[in-house]
């Protein structure tokens, strides 16, 4: 699978109109797709087709269902929906395989498409494979008798909203509490409000009026600031803000202080490790704040860190049994509750684990480290990591860090770019290693 032509580990993602994110190259993706669905099919496949609000969504929505059609594979029709709605709602609706049109967090000029099993999981590198070799084939279209056929599915947001409400107790409820939610302009803002609301709280939706081209623009979990105003302005008790395509959130409390993925990972640790509920190990990132290491080891609740993405942390967690697990940026992953990262599904987790207790107060034992990024972007900057100058000076950061901080060097997968991040208790020593190590790695990047 080194060899894709197409895809990269997590979908397709670009810029409108540029290849591959064209109209022409989704009709034959959902041509090829259809093809290699219908190969092995004991009977006609269906595809669900889900999508963020972003302007081009119809285009793309209109070129894959052409596609699937004329490869003889019937489609759903989803509308503007969650991406873990897709996942969900593919395994619910026992299709063979759910698409979902979305750049995620991306301003509303990209988009992309990702691709989920029947098992709302992502695809095998089997059928990945068998998809890229059809996109090389010639086009060619079944008999008229053998088209498929696309229809609505009108009850996808109620499904989806039940779905969300199962995944805690039947006696949960939100009564008496006033929450802000962003919508991000996005794909949560229709079953997102409903969902809250019908489990009791007072809601007040912000950026939940989507028009095709506002999606991410200053709201949403990458723009917190509109909220945590939004909820000092309304004396909300919390807020909640998702991205464009509801896999991520981030949380506010009372007090208009900003939580992250590492403050949901740690109020859910402390909540099911006590109830005897966790199981495996906590999964983060490269990333996770090293407060969050020390938080969880104070539990006694180990902490592994994947590499930086959520498809790298839900590979941990798979390989040790583990169910909890997420990214800074708010990517959560609960495993006995979803396949894949959802932020309606992880918010409702956070509300459950509190028990009543005040957001504000429950996260008070997560003390997080002073944490300095640098980005260093220079001609050769991946291969100075490969220097002896910095490795040199790596060593000696992580000796002078032993037991007390850390220190992560991280090259670009796409960019001459590489990030020092430097973690510990004291700030300015922190910047100072960090500055340091940046300069090293600056100067032997000059030097290749």
């Amino acid at each position: 699978m080194n060899q894709r032509k197409y895809f990269g580990t997590d979908g397709i993602r670009g810029p409108v109109g540029q290849w591959p994110i064209s109209a022409d190259f989704m009709l034959r993706l959902g041509h090829a797709a259809g093809v290699a669905l219908a190969r092995n099919a004991k009977s006609r496949p269906k595809v669900l087709i889900g999508k963020d609000t972003r302007i081009s969504g119809y285009m793309f929505e209109a070129a894959l269902e052409a596609g699937l059609v004329a490869a003889g594979v019937d489609v759903g029709l989803l509308g503007p929906m969650p991406t873990p709605a897709v996942a969900f709602l593919t395994r619910s609706l026992r299709a063979q395989a759910g698409i979902v049109i979305s750049a995620s967090h991306n301003p509303y000029q990209d988009n992309g498409i990702k691709f989920f099993s029947s098992k709302g999981e992502k695809l095998s590198d089997e059928l990945e494979q068998a998809i890229e070799q059809e996109l090389d084939a010639e086009f060619a279209t079944v008999p008229s008798e053998r088209l498929g056929k696309a229809s609505r599915v009108d009850d996808a947001v109620a499904r989806y909203a039940e779905f969300c409400k199962a995944t805690v107790d039947e006696h949960f409820s939100l009564r008496g509490m006033r929450m802000v939610l962003d919508c991000a302009n996005g794909a949560t803002y229709q079953v997102a409000p409903k969902v809250f609301a019908e489990l009791g709280a007072e809601v007040i939706a912000i950026g939940d009026r989507p028009d095709g081209f506002n999606i991410n623009r200053g709201v949403g979990s990458t723009h917190p600031q509109a909220l945590q105003l939004a909820v000092l302005e309304h004396h909300a008790d919390l807020g909640i803000a998702f991205d464009g395509d509801g896999d991520r959130v981030q949380l506010v409390d009372r007090r208009g202080m900003l939580a992250d993925g590492d403050d949901m990972l740690y109020v859910l640790a402390r909540a099911w490790h006590a109830q005897g509920h966790l199981k495996g190990p906590v999964v983060g990132t490269l990333m996770s704040n090293y407060g969050l290491q020390q938080a969880l080891d104070a539990l006694g609740v180990p902490l592994i860190r994947a590499n930086v993405g959520d498809r790298y942390v839900l590979q941990q967690l798979k390989q040790h049994g583990g169910v909890l697990g997420g990214e800074t940026s708010g990517h959560i992953l609960c495993l006995d509750r979803a396949t894949t990262g959802d932020g309606i599904v992880s918010a409702l987790a956070v509300l459950e684990a509190l028990g009543g207790l005040d957001f504000a107060d429950a996260r008070q034992g997560l003390l997080k480290a002073p944490q300095i990024m640098i980005n260093v972007r220079a001609d050769g900057a991946r291969e100075a990591l490969q220097s002896d100058a910095v490795k040199q000076a790596l060593a000696e950061v992580e000796q002078a860090l032993l037991g007390r901080g850390r220190v992560v060097l991280r090259a670009s997968g796409t960019e001459p770019l590489v990030r020092v991040t430097v973690e510990a208790a004291d700030e300015a020593e922190v910047r100072r290693m960090a500055e340091k190590l940046a300069e090293v790695v600056k100067s032997s990047a000059e030097r290749s």
